[in-house]
């Protein structure tokens, strides 16, 4: 984690004799040097940059597009819960709006809609298909790239900024969630985005950046809600200490700031808490058909505290120290299940967190190099406390949100040790990090025992080779240090490239999605599974490209190891027929985690998968689709997702994603069925026991309708799926 300046200069704010290079305004320019056309300096860059900078930027991006784009449609529709409410949106401008899961309104995700805008307007313009929605995810990832590296490059160099850069797309679980429909994308680059506003904001005080940091954490919160606002105390504490602006001007850049995020991400809210309940789609994730209920509950205390009435479980608390979600502790996001997607640099950039606030402590109050450090460093320790705290649902792929604030620590940390190496302390620091890198990866890598072993031991070698001659880095020749600093910059970024080159060389799908190989201990392991409680599905061994279906028993659990998956250490619940759908996934199994679309059948695998849609249930509820509002009705929204993308017609979303949500009441849907709205009702296997309601009871609502349906409809079959016809009584 080393890095070479050709033309280091004097930062008079970083203290004395700091060589960091500061922000380069009009005025600081070099003698001569007059601001280039806009082409042009596209593609040169600024005046004050070395000639290579520009370019090796552009090659970053381009090489990232290029990771990024590769076998992308081999995800299908990846999670195919946020791809139905993409389809719905691309047909239909209400269900654009509020975020439905289907045309014709019924139901809406358990989100803002804010994430599924740029997929649905993709859609519209290039028609359905993988590409089309997973493509706007890339261009995000591409540009929280570009933004690292621009917020790193100002205040240090092109080569800090470019390594920042190359160390956020080479994280694993950034290279799995740019390249899938979660609104995690959009979340982690408008989070940049506010990182790098309030850091323009401390270098020149103008307020402007404090509205434009406000504009962008609104728009995160309409896209995955109160977790926009993590980082909001560090930020509004770095700027109101650090600001070199008079203080009460800095608490009305605060007061505006605030202003921007309520207008931002508020005239969504109160169009959706005005609008007539009657005339839109129920809020789902909610209990009450309330927006604000969903933030401030399921999507909100209720992630903190595990009370998230109609989650999967029920809501039941963590409890002390660890429950349904996993083991809670500072330790947390080092374990076998979240290690491998994104701590491979925490230990580092920690270490530089601290090296550049040690090297900045005689600076004035006003310095931006400290307030950078304090300000990425404030929202990466916000974030990974309560992450590693929180007791409700918390899934390996939220840590996305950590690759932002880690990559500048590491270009900039880096960066300012470097140019102070002839200083022993600053040596030591460089190859303390770079130990603890070499250190953990090891530690990481080791963990898949049968993932390119050889892997482990380079990382350790050479790391520790790197570290000695990084002691030494001051007093080395030229070409000797660089030496030690290329082989420190490989080996650090060996374990996560890896895992990055095999989480883009595979497929994934499904609502439980992780980076990298199968890792014991952890729930793509031998025996683990997408589900909390350390159950899993079936698979296991080496990774393997699958096609084939899991089976499932009579009572509605899927066979394999260790299947008691849910939250409590049961099962999945209820019971029921034995149901599959014909389609085969377009998934891998990775050890024993299985993602896929076929893997799940249908039933009560669609509550994490969607269900394969065989050719002749598409035909059948393709058939008249055009006289009915929904062509059919499921229990949980990915069963209801896959035959929706499969058919193109509208497919209610009985209890939303769960099925737990009470909409529609028994009495609601029995009238759509009398008013002919309704086709057909897809047969719900397990699925039927989840209940519905409040905290999900077995008697909630989604139970309710699939005994009224079985008891009063015919029952019809398409290959090996059931179906009732809600047109047809059942005969005596």
């Amino acid at each position: 984690m080393t890095v070479h300046f050709d033309q280091p200069t004097t930062d008079g704010d970083a203290g004395p004799g700091s060589r960091t290079r500061p922000a380069t305004p009009e005025s600081a320019r070099p003698p001569g040097a007059t601001k280039r056309p806009f082409v042009r300096r596209l593609w040169h860059g600024r005046p004050e940059d070395p000639r290579w900078a520009r370019p090796a930027f552009l090659a970053l991006l381009l090489a990232t597009a290029v990771l990024y784009l590769c076998d992308l449609s081999a995800s299908g529709y990846a999670n195919s819960f946020y791809s139905a409410a993409v389809q719905a949106g691309s047909e239909s401008w209400k269900a654009f709006f509020f975020g439905s899961l289907d045309a014709a309104n019924a139901i809406t995700v358990d989100k803002p809609p804010a994430a599924l805008w740029p997929m649905a307007l993709s859609v519209r313009l290039f028609g359905l298909s993988s590409w089309a929605i997973l493509v706007p995810e890339v261009l995000m990832g591409v540009g929280t790239v570009a933004v690292v590296y621009a917020a790193v490059r100002r205040r240090f160099s092109p080569a800090a900024g470019l390594m920042a850069g190359a160390v956020l797309a080479l994280t694993p679980v950034a290279a799995l969630m740019f390249r899938f429909n979660n609104p995690d994308a959009m979340l982690a680059l408008l989070m940049a985005a506010a990182c790098w506003f309030v850091i323009r904001a401390l270098e020149d005080g103008r307020t402007k950046w404090l509205l434009w940091a406000g504009a962008v954490i609104g728009l995160a919160f309409l896209a995955k809600t109160l977790q926009a606002f993590l980082i909001l105390p560090p930020l509004a504490l770095v700027h109101g200490v650090c600001a070199p602006v008079p203080v009460r001007k800095r608490i009305g850049q605060l007061a505006a700031g605030l202003a921007a995020i309520v207008v931002s991400g508020g005239w969504w809210v109160a169009i959706v808490e005005f609008w007539p309940a009657s005339s839109r789609p129920y809020i789902g994730g909610s209990q009450n058909n309330s927006f604000l209920e969903l933030t401030f509950g399921y999507n909100g205390l209720g992630r903190l505290n595990g009370e998230e009435t109609g989650s999967v479980g029920g809501g039941g608390g963590g409890g002390n120290g660890g429950g349904a979600w996993g083991e809670t502790g500072w330790d947390r996001l080092f374990g076998s299940s979240i290690g491998g997607q994104i701590s491979w640099l925490i230990p580092a950039a920690l270490i530089l967190l601290v090296a550049g606030l040690v090297a900045t402590r005689k600076a004035a109050r006003t310095s931006a190099t400290r307030g950078a450090f304090l300000v990425w460093g404030g929202a990466l320790l916000t974030t990974m406390l309560v992450f590693s705290y929180m007791q409700g649902i918390f899934h390996e792929y939220y840590t996305v949100a950590l690759a932002p604030y880690i990559a500048p620590l590491i270009g900039m940390g880096a960066a300012l040790l470097w140019e102070k190496r002839d200083k022993a302390w600053a040596s030591l620091t460089l190859a303390a990090a770079m130990t603890a890198t070499a250190a953990w990866g090891y530690v990481l890598l080791n963990r898949s025992s049968d993932y390119l072993p050889w892997l482990k031991w380079l990382v350790l070698v050479g790391g520790l080779t790197a570290a000695l001659g990084l002691i030494f880095a001051g007093r080395l020749g030229r070409r000797a240090a660089l030496g030690a600093a290329g082989l420190g910059l490989v080996t650090a970024l060996a374990g996560p490239a890896a895992y990055t080159l095999t989480t883009v060389n595979e497929g994934h799908t499904g609502s439980i999605v992780t980076a990298g190989p199968a890792v014991a201990g952890g729930r793509g392991g031998p025996g683990g599974g997408g589900m909390p409680g350390g159950g899993g599905f079936p698979g296991g061994g080496q990774n393997q490209q699958g096609q084939g279906q899991n089976q499932q028993n009579g009572n509605g659990n899927i066979q394999g190891q260790r299947g008691n998956g849910f939250p409590g250490g049961g099962g999945f619940p209820g019971g029921g027929q034995n149901q599959q759908g014909q389609g085969q996934g377009q998934g891998r199994q990775n050890g024993g985690r299985t993602e896929g679309m076929g893997g799940m059948g249908g039933g009560v695998g669609g509550l994490l998968n969607g269900a394969g849609v065989g050719s002749e249930a598409k035909k059948l509820l393709e058939t008249d689709a055009d006289q009915y509002t929904w062509a059919a009705a499921a229990i949980g929204a990915q069963n209801a997702a896959s035959y929706q993308l499969s058919t193109g017609d509208p497919v209610m979303a009985v209890g939303g994603f769960n099925g737990t949500d009470p909409s529609p009441t028994l009495a609601q849907f029995k009238q759509y069925v009398a008013d002919g709205r309704i086709h057909y009702f897809i047969a719900s296997g397990g699925m039927g026991g989840m209940g519905g309601g409040r905290g999900g009871s077995g008697d909630g609502t989604s139970s309710q309708i699939t005994s009224w349906v079985e008891a009063t409809f015919k029952k019809v079959t398409a290959g090996s799926a059931t179906f009732y016809d809600l047109t047809q009584k059942a005969s005596s």
